[in-house]
C-alpha cells in the first residue's frame, strides 16, 4: 500500500487536499490525516493528484518507423509523463488513408500499448493532398482526420474535406502551412535567422492557411482544429473567429510558451515545424492560454533516431520530443513564477482535449506528482526512444511518482 498524504488533488476544477491510499491500482481518497503512516509501505507527502494527462498530438512512428519510436516506447513514454490517453498522428507507412491501412495500426496498438491510443485518418491518400482518403470508412475507427506534417493546399480540396468530415460528425485537424512561402526555411524568420545567416519561415505560412480554414470552417459549419500554433497572428485570427461563433479549437506546444528564438543552439534538438517563433509571439500564445482563445497543450511529441537529430539547424529532421518533460515544463515555467494558474494548465491538459475529441476520462485514471524538489532533465534516461529535446540541461520541478490507467499501474517510480 502506497500513502499520499495532504495531497493536492482537483475536484470538479478546484483544487482540495486529501489523503490517498493506492491499493492494487486503485486509488482511494479520504479526509486530510485520516491514515496513519505506519499502515503503508510508502510514503509520499504533500503530491498532487491529477486527472490522466490527454495529448491530441503525438507521433508514434509505428507502423513504418519503428527504429524512431514503437507504439509500446511512446506509450510507455506518455505514461511516464502522466499521459493516459493520446492521439496518434497519420504519418505513418502506410498511411492510414483506408481502412486497411489504418488496421496495421490498430493491430500493434491493441498488442502493444499501455494506455489509451486514439489514431487520426489521414486528410488526403498518402497525404499527398491530391484525392480525399477513405474518410467514410475510417469513420468507425478514426478519432479524426489529419494531413499532420503537411498542409492542405488547395483551398477547394480543404472545402470538400471539410464537408465531409461535417457530414461524419468528425474534427478536421489542421497543420497549417503554405509551402509557397517557405523558401527553404527552417527556422523562425527573425533575428537569430538574420544573425546567424540561417534561411527563415515567415509567420504568414502559418496564419495565412489558417485565415483561409477559418473562413472555411464559417462557411461549412465543421468542427476545425489547428495544430500547434506559434506566431501571434495566428491566436488573434482564432480569437475573432471563436467571437463571430466559428466551431475552431486550437493547441499550442510546451516549448512555444517557454522559449523563443533568442533561445535556439546550433543544433538540430532546437529545430521543430514550426519552429520556436520570436519573444512576442511566445508572449501572445501565453495571452491566448490565459483568456481561453488557446483551447489545450499538446507536445507534438516528434522523435527521431539520433542520425537525424545531429546534423545542426539546417539539416536535422524536423521534431522534438516532449511527453516526459511537459508538465515539468508547464509548472516550472509557467506556475511557479505566477504567469498562469495550475488550474488553468490541467485544464488544458486533460478535461478539453478529452471534451472536443470525445475522448472518455475513464475509471481510475490518474497521475501523481511530486513538484517540490528539482531535477536536471538528462534525454540518456528517456523512456522514448528519442533524445532531442530543448530542455535538455534545463533544471524542472516536478517528478511524475504514478500514473495509473484503468486501474493498473503503467508508470510508477522506482
Amino acid at each position: 500500500m502506497t500513502l499520499f498524504t495532504n495531497a493536492c488533488m482537483f475536484d470538479n476544477g478546484r483544487l482540495v487536499h486529501k489523503d490517498a491510499v493506492l491499493m492494487d491500482g486503485a486509488l482511494s481518497f479520504f479526509a486530510p490525516n485520516s491514515i496513519t503512516a505506519d499502515a503503508a509501505d510508502t510514503v509520499f507527502h504533500n503530491c498532487y493528484i491529477f486527472p490522466g494527462f490527454c495529448d491530441v498530438h503525438v507521433h508514434l512512428r509505428e507502423p513504418g518507423f519503428s527504429y524512431k519510436e514503437t507504439i509500446a516506447t511512446g506509450t510507455a513514454a506518455a505514461a511516464r509523463g502522466g499521459y493516459t490517453a493520446v492521439c496518434s498522428m497519420p504519418n505513418l507507412n502506410p498511411v492510414p488513408d483506408s481502412v486497411d491501412h489504418l488496421s496495421e495500426q490498430l493491430s500493434i496498438i491493441e498488442r502493444d500499448a499501455i494506455i489509451d491510443v486514439y489514431p487520426l485518418g489521414a486528410l488526403t491518400v498518402g497525404q499527398r493532398g491530391e484525392m480525399a482518403a477513405d474518410l467514410e470508412g475510417m469513420a468507425p475507427y478514426a478519432i479524426a482526420y489529419s494531413d499532420d506534417g503537411r498542409g492542405v493546399q488547395s483551398t477547394e480540396m480543404m472545402e470538400a474535406l471539410m464537408q465531409r468530415a461535417k457530414a461524419l460528425g468528425k474534427v478536421v485537424v489542421a497543420h497549417c502551412e503554405d509551402n509557397s512561402l517557405l523558401k527553404g526555411g527552417y527556422i523562425h524568420d527573425g533575428e537569430y535567422a538574420a544573425a546567424h545567416g540561417h534561411r527563415g519561415i515567415c509567420s504568414e505560412s502559418e496564419w495565412g492557411p489558417i485565415k483561409r480554414d477559418l473562413a472555411l470552417a464559417e462557411k461549412i459549419g465543421c468542427a476545425y482544429h489547428v495544430c500547434h500554433i506559434s506566431t501571434k497572428e495566428s491566436v488573434q485570427l482564432i480569437r475573432e473567429a471563436k467571437a463571430r461563433g466559428v466551431n475552431v479549437t486550437c493547441e499550442t506546444g510546451p516549448h512555444y510558451l517557454t522559449l523563443c528564438d533568442a533561445d535556439l543552439q546550433e543544433h538540430g534538438r532546437f529545430k521543430m515545424n514550426p519552429p520556436l517563433r520570436s519573444a512576442a509571439d511566445r508572449d501572445a500564445l501565453i495571452e491566448g492560454v490565459k483568456d481561453g482563445t488557446i483551447d489545450m497543450i499538446a507536445t507534438d511529441h516528434a522523435p527521431h533516431s539520433w542520425e537525424e537529430k545531429s546534423k545542426g539547424l539546417e539539416k536535422s529532421a524536423m521534431g522534438v520530443v516532449g511527453l516526459e518533460t511537459a508538465f515539468p515544463v508547464l509548472y516550472t515555467y509557467l506556475v511557479k513564477p505566477g504567469i498562469v494558474s495550475l488550474e488553468r494548465i490541467i485544464e488544458m491538459l486533460t478535461r478539453a482535449p478529452r471534451e472536443r475529441f470525445g475522448i472518455e476520462q475513464g475509471e481510475q485514471s490518474y497521475t501523481v506528482w511530486q513538484c517540490d524538489d528539482a531535477y536536471t532533465v538528462d534525454p540518456e534516461n528517456f523512456s522514448t526512444k528519442g533524445r532531442a529535446t530543448p530542455f535538455a540541461g534545463h533544471e524542472l520541478f516536478g517528478t511524475c511518482i504514478t500514473t495509473i490507467h484503468g486501474g493498473k499501474i503503467v508508470w510508477k517510480t522506482k
